[in-house]
């Protein structure tokens, strides 16, 4: 595996993923206009993304559809009206959680799919449901990955386990999720070690989705593209749930392929974000440094900002569990 680099280096297997429609949709209940999402597309494919994640597939049955946007449950026609057979280079994506589709009535056959992977969340005590998820998404004939949450939380042999046996499953990919934003890239290196190292031993690749609870989802991303990780996940803007996520235009102007360009994203950003952080909130905040910090689920974090509140000693307490 092509997994050696510095900061400086060049490396063709690189590839970003931009997820603006899916982690930023956390932010506006994926309520996101056709024309954002067509000039998001557009830019994408001019900037060389490689593959754009357009929202979750969840069930319907167990989500109310009147409360949330189309994005989050990413029906067929609803991406075929954005892309229609997307004859162009860069790959569509979606995500599933464990246990929130309905797989044999959700989960169309590829061959009557834009969409071109899958890609499964999960925690560490869910991966033998997340395997089936992965089984059932490869036979249907997409690629995937899985995307193990909250590793900062995770000891380091349950989640060796846990990697051995995702990596014996049809996964293409298995990805670092600093999902409380609460990891150091000093903590990040031997975590790619380990990734990097079951991932050689089946074939697989390794990529990373940061947050930015301690505006550190940048260097934990190219500190991990250094070590040879090379699928890197990104934002426009870094919009997404809390604090946030790395940004996709910092990724494109740092990574050294001539491919990656900036300017229709810096575009996109001028005539669809900048209005649209006017509306709804994202990015980093105090609070979401505190629960990065304390390595805490930014939930808590939303709620005390939702509240306009600034006692940050007292919510130190309270995430702490301290009366």
């Amino acid at each position: 595996m092509e997994n050696v680099g510095n900061l400086q280096s060049y490396r063709k297997g690189v590839k970003i993923l931009d997820a603006t429609l899916r982690d930023g949709g956390i932010v506006n209940s994926f309520y996101f206009k056709d024309d954002f999402v067509k000039a998001l597309y557009q830019a994408n494919v001019a900037a060389g993304v490689d593959i754009m994640e357009f929202g979750y597939k969840v069930s319907k049955k167990m989500f109310d559809t009147s409360k949330f946007g189309k994005w989050k449950f990413c029906d067929e026609k609803d991406i075929r009206a954005i892309v229609g057979e997307n004859k162009t280079d860069m790959l569509i994506s979606v995500m599933s959680d464990v246990g929130r589709v309905d797989l044999k009535e959700e989960v169309i056959p590829k061959k009557e799919s834009v969409i071109d992977m899958y890609r499964i969340a999960t925690y560490v005590h869910q991966v033998p449901s997340a395997i089936e998820m992965i089984e059932y998404c490869a036979k249907m004939g997409y690629k995937t990955s899985c995307n193990v949450m909250a590793i900062s939380k995770v000891q380091e042999s349950s989640l060796r386990q846990a990697l051995e046996i995702i990596a014996q499953s049809p996964a293409d990919i298995m990805v670092i999720v600093d999902s409380y934003g609460a990891l150091y890239p000093e903590q990040i290196r031997p975590i790619c070690d380990t990734y990097l190292e079951i991932a050689a031993k089946y074939g697989k690749q390794v990529g990373i989705h940061a947050h930015n609870n301690q505006q550190l989802a940048f260097a934990n991303t190219i500190e991990a593209c250094a070590k040879g990780v090379n699928y890197l996940d990104g934002t426009v803007c870094g919009m997404g749930r809390g604090a946030g996520n790395c940004f996709t235009e910092a990724l494109l102007g740092f990574l050294k392929n001539p491919k990656y360009k900036m300017e229709p994203v810096l575009k996109f950003i001028r005539e669809y974000m900048n209005p649209l952080s006017k509306e709804v909130r994202w990015g980093y905040d105090t609070a979401y440094l505190l629960t990065g910090i304390y390595n805490v689920h930014p939930y808590a974090a939303i709620d005390f900002i939702k509240a306009n509140r600034d006692d940050y000693e007292q919510f130190i307490q309270e995430i702490m569990g301290v009366d």
